[in-house]
């Protein structure tokens, strides 16, 4: 095994990217969903083509690709890290102003734009592993945009890292940055077959040695409920009022379980995201997670059962439940191909770091992508408190994240 002296660009690089605005925006169908996106793809592009790599690009839809090539006689399987360079639009990410907390030495990190928010070490736990780093932060009045720049980071200094020392043997490795994917359309138009890789890892997890083989399965419901109008003053007895229904099928869902606030590890929920409409019609989306395809039926049923008795109260009213799958655990996939999970835990374990397997509360990249024939787990990038203005990520997890990427490129070289 070649002994490694690393030397870091990622800081550097995290402080450079987070600048960038780069929110995507749901109510936009084009892909990217936001033409900003694409200011810090040409970045990307540019220094990776700087760094040698002759194939850099970003196209149309907003995607980077770029190879790193082999150089190694054996013939490797072609390994591909991704990341996303969209961030949430749940919280403003225009003009961050990023701040480093060094050598910190515990307890809460009051942000200096605005001091109400306040990081407070009771609440973010994950701090007391951190006496003695570097803490990134914002200044509070926007979100950091670790999630997902943290990785792309990582990414970019794994590859200069790599590129700079040829004494490091790995096959060919690919590198994909995505739009979108905060929005679920993070791969709607990756060209596969263009990236030509056998397997992937997303950089976009939270606690440093973390990687997660598991994510939520996923589907979205829609009711539209068609009430009775009449005029409010001759409504007695005629009158059935669409918001009314909507708004009793959401005071029945279950108080104490069943939804985000209620539930934790391997527990899913029915969660309303969005209600909307008028005495006639009214419209409510909801989202239904679980780890399992049984757990979404169930929770699916137990929601048209709920809309099935409120009815009861409105005979002349009709309504419509539609249900579309949106991904599905990506563990299905996964543990058909052991090595992956494998070969990331003994890089999680070279970088210095205990492994710890888990799974997501939610969905990646990676999940669509292991679907749509590239199995994709999610390796940690350090980021903490996301789609927040108390994001923070540590210099030194990051750098962590950087020696992982590097170790599983030179393990799956080792093991071919």
């Amino acid at each position: 095994m070649v002994s490694i002296a690393f030397t870091h660009t990622v800081t550097e690089r995290l402080l450079r990217y987070v600048v960038i605005d780069t929110q995507s925006d749901p109510a936009s169908p084009t892909c990217p969903s936001t033409e900003k996106q694409k200011n810090l793809g040409r970045l990307l592009a540019t220094e990776l083509q700087a760094m040698g790599l002759a194939d850099a690009h970003l196209d149309d839809y907003g995607y980077v690709y770029a190879t790193i090539p082999a150089n190694t006689d054996k013939k490797v399987p072609v390994i591909c890290f991704c990341s996303h360079m969209d961030t949430s639009p749940d919280c403003t990410g225009k003009d961050v102003k990023p701040q480093i907390v060094k050598n910190y030495r515990g307890g809460d990190i009051v942000l200096p734009g605005d001091p109400s928010q306040i990081i407070r070490a009771a609440e973010h736990p994950a701090l007391a592993d951190q006496i003695g780093n570097d803490i990134i932060t914002t200044d509070g009045t926007t979100l950091l945009g670790a999630d997902n720049k943290a990785g792309l980071a990582e990414i970019m200094d794994a590859a200069q890292f790599l590129i700079s020392h040829p004494e490091i043997k790995h096959g060919t490795i690919k590198i994909l940055f995505t739009p979108d994917e905060e929005i679920g359309r993070g791969v709607d138009k990756a060209d596969l077959k263009k990236l030509a890789a056998d397997f992937a890892y997303t950089i976009d997890g939270e606690s440093a040695g973390t990687i997660e083989d598991e994510t939520f399965s996923a589907d979205g419901a829609t009711i539209s409920i068609e009430g009775v109008s009449t005029h409010p003053g001759f409504a007695k007895g005629k009158m059935e009022h669409a918001i009314k229904i909507a708004s009793a099928i959401v005071d029945r869902l279950p108080r104490d379980t069943c939804s985000p606030e209620t539930t934790e590890g391997k527990q899913g929920f029915l969660h309303p995201i969005a209600i909307s409409g008028a005495l006639e019609k009214a419209v409510l989306s909801f989202i239904v997670r679980d780890f399992t395809d049984e757990g979404l039926e169930e929770k699916e049923q137990l929601l048209e059962g709920i809309v099935k008795d409120v009815m009861k109260s409105y005979p002349r009213s009709t309504y419509r439940l539609e249900v579309k799958p949106q991904y599905r655990n990506m563990k299905q996939v996964i543990d058909r191909h052991p090595e992956i999970i494998d070969y990331a835990m003994e890089a999680i374990r070279r970088a210095g770091l205990k492994p710890i397997k888990s799974s997501i509360r939610g969905g990646t990249d990676g999940s669509r992508l292991s679907f749509m024939g590239l199995p994709c787990p999610n390796i940690f990038a350090g980021e903490h408190a996301f789609h927040s203005r108390l994001e923070w990520v540590s210099r030194q997890d990051m750098e962590k994240a950087v020696q992982t990427i590097v170790h599983l490129a030179m393990i799956w070289e080792e093991r071919a």
